[in-house]
This record gives structure tokens, sequence and C-alpha cells, in this order.
């Protein structure tokens, strides 16, 4: 639901617009047999508005189109054998946007929530909400923690779905989390490492994202998990979110096994 250049198409030819989200859709590299698949991807959910706008549509056509993107997605990921996948779906600076575009938003994840939950939960995904709540319609914030009850067993994808997130905060909330505990008695400053501070954070328990794809057509990362992707390989595409399927994932994920991961090493 991420869409950061909303008036974009106004300053590029329609022809254009279509043709590079269909070069992207339909241009993919070959997964070999042994190619390293990511076990965390991370997904910037942008271009839903843009490719409203190069149809002629409203809006709320694209973030709706959007929202409908994500089940096969979460297919795909788990059918590669990825075992974590975390998108964008709603930012602490989107609430700068028009309050009807805000409520439809609000509005597409009651309906997620309800409609997409006992299907995600019947495929094994375990889906968590990460960011602040608090700002959410109590009735959201209950669905949210249902939703993540029923699914708390299952193994065979997490899904977390940041909304009401930015990286900032994240990190500002772990060190709040830290000097509360040190305030407290419960935490010495040498106990304060790497470690320990990214087990404060949004992610805990997960492994570091291996591959970020943002959609869309931009090359920022936009204030998300700006701790967590350190090392993590990027991938930009300029298909919009509501064109990019499992054939344009399979394309992002052989170009991640293409790639040589030194973490600063030398091999």
């Amino acid at each position: 639901m991420q869409d950061s250049s909303q008036d974009a198409s106004q300053h590029q030819p329609l022809t254009e617009v279509q043709s590079a989200a269909d070069e992207s859709s339909h241009k993919t590299l070959e997964l070999q047999d042994g190619d390293a698949i990511p076990e965390h991807v991370v997904i910037i959910m942008d271009g839903n508005h843009r490719w409203a706008s190069a149809r002629h549509l409203p809006g709320a056509a694209g973030h709706r189109a959007g929202a409908k993107r994500l089940r096969p997605i979460a297919e795909a990921c788990a059918e590669l054998g990825v075992s974590s996948l975390t998108v964008f779906a709603f930012s602490t600076e989107n609430w700068h946007r028009p309050n009807a575009e805000v409520g439809l938003l609000m509005d597409l994840m009651r309906h997620v929530m309800r409609t997409e939950i006992d299907y995600l939960h019947k495929q094994g995904v375990r889906l968590r909400v990460i960011g602040e709540r608090e700002q959410f319609a109590d009735d959201l914030q209950q669905m949210m923690a249902d939703c993540e009850a029923l699914t708390a067993q299952n193994t065979r994808l997490n899904l977390s779905v940041a909304v009401n997130f930015g990286g900032r905060w994240d990190i500002v909330n772990a060190a709040k989390q830290l000097a509360q505990q040190a305030v407290d008695g419960d935490l010495r400053l040498e106990d304060v490492d790497e470690a320990r501070f990214s087990d404060a954070l949004s992610l805990q328990g997960l492994p570091e994202p291996d591959l970020l794809i943002r959609t869309g057509g931009d090359y920022r990362i936009s204030n998300f998990l700006l701790w967590d992707l350190a090392y993590t390989e990027l991938y930009f595409t300029e298909a919009f979110w509501p064109d990019f399927d499992a054939a344009a994932l399979k394309d992002a994920v052989a170009t991640y096994a293409q790639r040589t991961r030194r973490f600063g090493r030398r091999k």
C-alpha cells in the first residue's frame, strides 16, 4: 500500500508506464537447482496509485488491486522455501495523506484480515503485525490481536505486516525499552550489545532479511527496517505492486541467487 509518488504518472507517458510494468512482469530468470533461496524476504509494496492512474482509474482501485496481491505473493514465497516474509503496508508518514485515502486504507486492512485470515491459517501462515498500534481504531487493534492469536502456532511461513511503522520509530522504541530496563535495574550497560538491541526491535526472533524488493520504480528504502537491512541485498523493479506476480518474485530471487554475499569479508 506504500506509494510515495502519486503524481509521477503525470510526467511519464502512459505507454512508457505500461511497458515498464509489462517488461518487469514477463522477464523471468531461471532458478537453478541448488540456487540460494533467501530465508527472509521483505517487500516495499509501492505503486498502487500510479498503477491506477496509468489505467485512468481512481486511486482506490489501485489500493484494492494491491491488497489482492498479498495472498499470491505469500503463497509463492512459501512454495519457494522462503520462511519469512515482511511487507511494508502503512508507514508512519502515510497518516499525512488525504483523510479519504487513509480511511480507505483502514477499511482495506479490515477487509483483508476479515477475508484472508482463515485461508492463511489453513496454509500454515503465521501472521504478525509490527508497528505502533495505539493510533488505530479499537476494532482494528482487536482484529490484529485475534489474527495473531489464531495463527500463532503456524510454522510454514512467518508473515509480518508493518503498519504505522517506521525504521526510526523502531530504533527509538527499542532504545526506550532498554533504557527502561536499565532504570528498573534489570539491565547493565555492559549487557547492551547488537544482539540485545536486535531483540528489542520489531523483527525479534526472525532471521535478518536477506532480500529487499521494492516495486514501483523508486530506489530508496523509505524509513523501513533501518537496523535490519544492514546487509540485505536490494532489488528494485519498475513494476507497480498490483502487477508484481509470482514470476516477478522468482526473477528477484534468481537475481539474489547470482549475488555473492561477503558481509564485509573476503572470499
